[in-house]
């Protein structure tokens, strides 16, 4: 069996007397595609920004490809390979939609490196096609639509071929007929190497995407289990409805 690509071990989060992560274990494999769920206030988005480096953990380690990156800043988490996207992208003002995605390119210089700009070029165009971006990468990204900017934000992500990529609700606001589509292109993202970590409301998006997911309530993991299992999980059922799937009433 392959080391897991992420591990987490123990990992806890507290803000004042508020326990929002309580000792999370759980790994992730490589190429795997795994749904991070929960109900609100569960510590889903607090577990992502301690995973990617936006907040330090008080306890417990976060381990990429081997390699410790326990409350390392986001930049240098990005440098071990993860990228992430946000719930709210925020998109420079200044730059065009094709600007975004060429950020950081190398494309004057050398021969070499004239050469390998033209490949990114290339690289560049299919995203653009791939997620639809194609009509608007001459406009400001500041100006795109909430659910371009997402779609924007996954792309560019996906640019440098990450080892990890969390993605924070990747659906909201992007229009149903690209759902599925984008469901192809994460696919052939892990097929391809990079291993998913998705936080999402859209269950049918969970059941096609993932093939575990993770469900934490009130900072505590409890469960990791297939996506057709979670409506038979009593657990799961509970923290989201506030109901015990045997006794079939409201918990108090």
């Amino acid at each position: 069996m392959a080391d897991p690509l992420l591990q987490l071990d123990g990992l806890s989060k507290a803000f004042g007397a508020h326990q929002v992560l309580d000792g999370i274990a759980a790994s992730i494999a490589p190429g795997e595609i795994v749904g991070l769920l929960g109900p609100n206030g569960s510590g889903k988005s607090t577990l992502l920004n301690a995973i990617s480096g936006f907040l330090a953990p008080d306890g417990g380690a976060v381990t990429i490809a081997g390699r410790d990156i326990t409350g390392l800043p986001a930049h240098e988490v990005t440098r071990a390979g993860l990228a992430r996207t946000f719930q709210l992208p925020s998109m420079p003002t200044r730059m065009t939609t094709r600007e975004v995605l060429a950020a950081g390119d190398v494309s004057a210089g050398s021969a070499r490196n004239m050469l390998r700009g033209a490949a990114q070029d290339q690289r560049i165009d299919q995203l653009l096609e791939m997620f639809r971006l194609s009509h608007v990468a001459k406009l400001p990204a500041s100006a795109l639509s909430g659910g371009q900017k997402k779609l924007l934000s996954v792309a560019l992500a996906l640019r440098g071929a990450p080892k990890l990529l969390c993605l924070d609700e990747p659906t909201a606001g992007v229009h149903p007929e690209l759902r599925s589509e984008m469901i192809t292109i994460l696919r052939r993202a892990a097929r391809d190497g990079t291993t998913l970590l998705v936080i999402e409301h859209d269950m049918l998006f969970i059941r096609q995407l993932c093939s575990r997911c993770i469900v934490l309530d009130r900072g505590q993991l409890i469960a990791d289990c297939a996506p057709e299992e979670l409506e038979k999980n009593a657990a799961v059922v509970e923290a989201y409805l506030g109901k015990s799937v045997e006794k079939g009433k409201t918990a108090r």
